[in-house]
């Protein structure tokens, strides 16, 4: 682990994109008044987890907010959020009057665009509302996907695979929305023609926690149309050993762990995180385990 010690020493700033400098259009932080601040009716992000918000309003009375959110002047005295509405709901719950923030100049055609945006640089997005939003810009200013990877800085194959994702099945985006599968097991899926194969693997990625290399190969038996390649449970004896692993890891980092193992012994262990400020929580203590490491030889 010694040999990552530089990248977790850099802390938050350093793993996520984040906006540390005004913005194009700003010069300074302003502090506005929260009665002022109206929520983007076009924000890209459609779903706020009630108790992250509650965990992010409890660090705020502690810390203050550390990001400015974004805003657009809409009137005299009146503004409306182009990034940072997670941050502007928090900041309400823990009784703070003031936000801080930077002023930036968008026109309606530039909003979503620009939320859409910051949001990706801040991870603050899932892949399908990324998705939706990608297609919400292509319909609503009739762009080709050429011309919004122009716009927007990305690749147009990643706009392509992300509008891919919403042809999947209503039950399998609302998993990538939950965080029950990732973005690389829903291109896994994608190969797969029918919704009825699509939900079978999507279910069998559920219950055994499959890792994007084991559903590419289910997804290669079901096209095979081999039905023998579904994975084994873990032993009895090693389910209970994995459940007091979990507990453990759970228990030491404060925060759920989930944890998947598949009959060869290969698995995955994901750490949730609720908040930018829980995320580098978590940093700092692997960070001080790194510190802690004996040296190697």
């Amino acid at each position: 682990m010694a040999q990552h010690r530089n990248a977790l020493g850099r802390g938050l700033g350093s793993l996520i994109a984040m906006d540390d400098t005004p913005a194009r259009g700003t010069t300074a932080i302003n502090e506005i008044p929260l009665d002022r601040i109206t929520p983007n009716p076009d924000q890209p992000r459609s779903s706020f987890d009630e108790e992250a918000l509650d965990e992010l309003a409890s660090s705020i009375r502690e810390l203050g907010i550390i990001q400015p959110i974004s805003l657009r002047k809409t009137g005299p005295d009146s503004y409306q959020i182009i990034a940072g509405e997670r941050r502007f709901r928090a900041a309400s719950r823990a009784g703070l009057t003031t936000v801080p923030a930077y002023i930036r100049t968008a026109s309606d055609s530039e909003l979503t665009e620009m939320a859409l945006i910051e949001n990706i640089q801040r991870e603050d997005l899932n892949p399908v509302e990324i998705a939706l939003t990608f297609r919400k810009l292509i319909d609503q200013y009739s762009l080709t996907q050429e011309q919004l990877s122009e716009r927007i800085g990305k690749k147009r194959a990643t706009i392509a695979n992300f509008l891919r994702l919403l042809n999947l099945p209503a039950q399998v985006q609302l998993g990538l929305t939950d965080g029950q599968i990732d973005f690389g097991h829903a291109r896994a899926l994608l190969s797969l023609d029918n919704p009825e194969d699509q939900l079978k693997v999507y279910r069998e990625i559920v219950k055994h926690g499959l890792s994007v290399r084991k559903v590419e190969e289910l997804v290669k038996a079901v096209q095979a149309g081999s039905a023998h390649t579904a994975p084994e449970k873990p032993t009895r004896r090693a389910s209970h050993d994995y459940d007091i692993l979990k507990k453990h890891l759970s228990a030491s980092f404060q925060t759920p762990v989930r944890f998947s193992c598949n009959s060869q012994g290969r698995g995955h262990i994901t750490f949730a995180f609720s908040s930018e400020e829980d995320l580098a929580r978590l940093i700092s203590i692997f960070d001080t385990l790194d510190k802690n490491a004996p040296a190697n030889g």
